[in-house]
């Protein structure tokens, strides 16, 4: 049996196969931003890193409220690519940012500073993913990886995005679609 790839992966979780050693995305979830016949690029959504959003502002120089909602989120390292660019992934909201794209209905991705202002006043989105850095694939390189079986793909689901708490959206992920990673074997091969 031929695994299938979908024309676009676009509004979808890729879930790292066991055997995938890359340290960029061993045992990760990653969120599928945009794919067409040009590559594909993606947020990582469960790795977070050590500096908080309240860092985040400093270094920008956004001086945030001092009962700042988002200032002890954790910042996610997103990818092995522009590691100094952020990444807003958010539920929309009634503001309109300026470099934002609907990835869905229910998720957003916006790389510009006003929504971090926004955020530092408190009226930044109600869900909201930060992450230095994205994932990219060049033109079917994502394709010839998913069917030498290094990924999984399933429909994303926002709960999983923002709510989920971090250690447990892998295995959330994979159970969206009936799978129990502990129960793969980590031999590559197709049957």
């Amino acid at each position: 049996m031929k695994t299938q790839v979908p024309d676009s992966l676009k509004n979808r979780f890729l879930i790292a196969m066991p055997h995938l050693m890359d340290p960029n995305f061993s045992q990760s979830v990653t969120f599928i931003c945009e794919h067409n016949d040009q590559g594909a690029m993606g947020i990582v959504i469960n790795r977070p890193t050590q500096l908080t959003l309240g860092e985040i502002f400093r270094q920008v120089g956004i001086v945030p409220d001092s009962n700042n909602r988002y200032q002890s989120d954790l910042i996610y390292a997103g990818g092995p690519v522009e590691l100094e660019r952020g990444f807003v992934l958010h539920t929309p909201g009634q503001h309109q940012w300026d470099s934002s794209i609907a990835v869905s209905p229910s998720i957003q991705l916006t790389t510009s500073k006003d929504i971090l202002q926004a955020m530092a006043k408190n009226h930044g989105p109600d869900n909201a993913l930060v992450a230095l850095g994205y994932a990219g694939w060049e033109a079917g390189q994502l394709e010839r990886e998913i069917k030498d079986n290094a990924w999984l793909t399933c429909d994303a689901e926002p709960s999983i995005l923002f709510q989920t708490p971090m250690e447990k959206r892998l295995e959330a992920a994979a159970a969206l679609i009936g799978v129990d990673l502990h129960l793969l074997s980590t031999e590559v091969g197709h049957a």
